[in-house]
C-alpha cells in the first residue's frame, strides 16, 4: 500500500465532525430550554465541546492532515472525530474527553512537523492556537465550559487569523508574519491572565482581539474582492462578517470584563457562529475539495446560508440586548436552521457537479481549464491557498 494511499479515507473522518455539529446544535437548542429533536440534557452541557473541538477541531485538523501528506497525520482528526462520538453516544463523557485530548496533541505534532518543513511563522501561530486549545481540552476534564472559554477562543481566532495572513501575505507589509506573532502572544498571555485574574484577563482579550482584527481588516485581500464577482465576491462578503462580528466580541470583552449572562451569549457566539462559522462559509469551496476530493462549483445560492445567520445572529444580539426572551428563541432557531441551509446548499453543488462529471467526463487526453494536470489530485496546502479571498 502506498504512503498515499491512506489519505484517501480522509473524507470518512469528516463524517464525526458533522455528527458533532448536528449534535451541538441539538445540545444548543436544549441548552436554552427549547424543543429539539434529541433533547438531550446531558449533550446540553457539552454543547460546547462538541461544537468548538469535536467540530471544529475534526474539520481543521483534518485539513492540516491532508496538507501533511503523511498518513499518521490522519490520527488527529481520526481520534478528535472520536472522541466526539464518544461524548455523543457514552452516558460517561469522560472516555471521549480522553480522546479530544490525544486527537489534539497528535493535532500539534502536526503542526511541528509543518512547522519544521516550512519554517514558516504563521505555521508557528497556528501550532500555538492547537495548543491553546489543547490546553482547553485538558482543563475540561475538570473544569465548566465559562472557565476555559477564553482558551477556546484564542484556539480558534489564531488559527484562523494566521491562515488568513497566509493568504494575503502578498498585501501585507514587510515584518507582518512577526509582527502576527506578537498579536499572537498578546492573545496567548491574555488568554492565560484570565485563569487567574478573569476581569483584567477579558478586558485584556478584548483589546488583543481588536487590535488584531483591526490589523487584518486593514490588510486582509477581502477588502479588494468584495467589488468582484461570483465566488470571490462571496468569500470576501464572508469574510468581512466576520470580522465584524469578532469585533463585537472583542468590544464586549472590554467593556463587559468577563461575560456573564446575556454578554456571554453575545462574545461567545458573535465569535464562534459569528466569526469562525462565517470563515468556514468563506473557505468551504476550497476546503471541501481539498479534503473531500469533489467539485464544489459557487453558486448564489451560498448567500442564503450566509444571509440567515448574519440576520438571525443579529437579531439574537438585539434580542439580548432588549431582554426580548421569546425574539431571542426564535433567532437561535434561525442560526440552526442558516447552519443547516449551507450544509444542504453544499451536498446539492457536490452531488450536482459530481453528476454532471460522470455525464460528461473529460477527456484523459484534455486538461481541465486551468489545469495541467487533470489525473493529479493533490490536496490544497492550506484552505485558504487556492482560494479567491
Amino acid at each position: 500500500m502506498s504512503a498515499r494511499h491512506p489519505l484517501r479515507l480522509a473524507p470518512l473522518l469528516l463524517l464525526p465532525g458533522g455528527l458533532a455539529l448536528l449534535a451541538g446544535m441539538d445540545a444548543a437548542l436544549t441548552l436554552a430550554g427549547l424543543p429539539a429533536p434529541a433533547g438531550s440534557t446531558r449533550l446540553a452541557v457539552l454543547h460546547g465541546p462538541l461544537m468548538v473541538l469535536g467540530f471544529l477541531g475534526t474539520v481543521i485538523s483534518l485539513e492540516r492532515a491532508v496538507a501533511l501528506r503523511r498518513p499518521w497525520g490522519l490520527l488527529a482528526p481520526g481520534l478528535i472525530g472520536l472522541g466526539a462520538l464518544a461524548l455523543v453516544a457514552l452516558p460517561d463523557p469522560l472516555l471521549g474527553r480522553l480522546l479530544l485530548i490525544q486527537g489534539f496533541l497528535l493535532f500539534v505534532a502536526v503542526y511541528a512537523v509543518l512547522l519544521r518543513r516550512n519554517h514558516d511563522l504563521t505555521v508557528a501561530v497556528q501550532l500555538l492556537g492547537a495548543s491553546l486549545g489543547t490546553c482547553a481540552a485538558v482543563l475540561l476534564t475538570r473544569l465548566p465550559v465559562p472557565d476555559v472559554i477564553a482558551l477556546l477562543i484564542s484556539f480558534v481566532v489564531l488559527t484562523i487569523g494566521a491562515e488568513r495572513v497566509e493568504l494575503a501575505r502578498l498585501a501585507m507589509p514587510r515584518g507582518s508574519d512577526a509582527l502576527l506573532t506578537w498579536w499572537a502572544a498578546g492573545v496567548t498571555a491574555a488568554a492565560l491572565a484570565e485563569v487567574l485574574w478573569p476581569d483584567v484577563g477579558w478586558r485584556l482579550l478584548g483589546l488583543v482581539l481588536l487590535g488584531l482584527t483591526l490589523w487584518l481588516l486593514r490588510h486582509d485581500v477581502a477588502r479588494r474582492l468584495v467589488r468582484a464577482k461570483g465566488l470571490p465576491r462571496f468569500s470576501a462578503a464572508a469574510l468581512l462578517l466576520g470580522y465584524a462580528w469578532l469585533l463585537v466580541a472583542a468590544i464586549g470583552m472590554i467593556g463587559m470584563g468577563r461575560p456573564t449572562g446575556g454578554t456571554y451569549d453575545i462574545v461567545v457566539h458573535a465569535t464562534f457562529l459569528g466569526f469562525a462559522m462565517s470563515m468556514i462559509l468563506a473557505h468551504a469551496p476550497v476546503i471541501l475539495p481539498a479534503v473531500l476530493r469533489v467539485r464544489l462549483p459557487y453558486s448564489p445560492w451560498m448567500y442564503l446560508a450566509l444571509l440567515v445567520l448574519h440576520l438571525t445572529l443579529t437579531v439574537r444580539v438585539l434580542a439580548v440586548a432588549l431582554g426580548r426572551l421569546d425574539v431571542w428563541s426564535g433567532a437561535l432557531y434561525g442560526n440552526v436552521a442558516a447552519i443547516l441551509v449551507f450544509l444542504l446548499t453544499s451536498i446539492t453543488a457536490a452531488v450536482v457537479a459530481a453528476t454532471r462529471r460522470r455525464r460528461h467526463p473529460i477527456p484523459a487526453t484534455a486538461p481541465a481549464r486551468g489545469n495541467t494536470h487533470p489525473r493529479r489530485h493533490e490536496p490544497t496546502p492550506t484552505l485558504t491557498k487556492k482560494s479567491d479571498a
